[in-house]
């Protein structure tokens, strides 16, 4: 009997050892030598996530894992998704990282200005979504900005939410809108914003470009935007133009030739962004009607034909032009 109690009390002193040894095990840090990102999948029960975690090398001893994960009680709040795992992170940080839920956060910037063939160009080929876009989106439904999503995430709802977010952005600009803008509704202010969105990068010029519009929209004269009829010969944003925009092209049958259709374009002809969208809601009021580039990326302005036609020959001697 008591070398039966002598053997027991090994047993017992050997399991205490091996629980002490794995507590410490579960605590202390991991083989990973850099951050590494692993997938959890769905329904994966806790002894396939200790495999895919040490198949990653980010921890030594799948049963340690387990183990430690049960005892803490994180075993039962482990969540699918994609994780970022710091380096030497130890299977208990493990375990807590998995248990929180958070996953990685992917970023998709769209930039203000491109067309929605273009963009949806980008959307299909930004990792980690799924799905496809068959077709891109109408043209200015989307809101230029960053957003994050998770992987897995369907394109088709990443687009959803850049169409909730121009409704919204564009609600709220036409409730602040300054009085007697010859705009019927927020559709036609937002095609002018992507006019105006196309003819400046220049913070300090939108407004400007904006008004030259707005008060040709309220005499009645045409707009003659260059990118309308750059949006028209390029098959809406579908292929480039090979050549830099000359008389010819002017006379393009299409309603987005706005030197030849008075009044805005049936639809926007990108995606603009907030301030483009701010400007053409609140436009300079100064009786400007012309504006020309001045060669250094900015333009000049004026208020009668005389004074563009200057502007024009001064540009032309600048470039040695006849």
């Amino acid at each position: 009997m008591r070398r039966l109690g002598a053997g027991f009390l090994v047993v017992l002193a050997a399991l205490a050892a091996a629980a002490v040894w794995a507590w410490r095990s579960y605590e202390a840090p991991g083989p990973l030598a850099a951050p590494t990102v692993a997938v959890i999948a769905k329904s994966a029960h806790l002894r396939a996530i200790a495999g895919a975690l040490t198949t990653a090398g980010i921890i030594r001893h799948p049963w340690v894992f387990a183990l430690g994960a049960i005892v803490s009680g994180e075993a039962g709040r482990l969540k699918a998704g994609e994780y970022e795992f710091a380096a030497a992170i130890s299977p208990d940080a493990a375990a807590r990282l998995i248990a929180s839920g958070r996953v990685v956060q992917h970023r998709f910037t769209l930039p203000e200005g491109l067309t929605s063939a273009e963009a949806a160009a980008l959307i299909n080929a930004a990792p980690a979504l799924d799905g496809t876009l068959d077709q891109p989106p109408p043209e200015g439904s989307l809101l230029p900005d960053t957003y994050f999503y998770v992987l897995g995430t369907k394109r088709a709802e990443l687009v959803a939410r850049m169409q909730r977010a121009l409704d919204r952005t564009l609600a709220k600009a036409w409730w602040h809108r300054a009085p007697g803008l010859p705009y019927a509704n927020p559709h036609e202010a937002l095609v002018l914003a992507s006019i105006v969105e196309k003819e400046t990068a220049i913070p300090d010029e939108r407004a400007r470009i904006a008004g030259v519009y707005a008060d040709r929209l309220r005499i009645g004269m045409r707009l003659q935007a260059d990118p309308t009829v750059i949006y028209a010969l390029t098959d809406r944003g579908r292929t480039l133009l090979s050549h830099p925009l000359d008389h010819a092209d002017l006379a393009i049958e299409s309603p987005y030739n706005t030197y030849l259709e008075k009044g805005l374009p049936p639809t926007p002809i990108d995606n603009p962004g907030l301030a483009s969208i701010e400007a053409v809601l609140a436009p300079d009021d100064n009786g400007e009607l012309y504006f020309v580039a001045d060669g250094t990326g900015r333009h000049s302005f004026a208020k009668t034909l005389e004074e563009q036609n200057r502007h024009v020959a001064e540009l032309r001697r600048q470039h040695g032009a006849e």
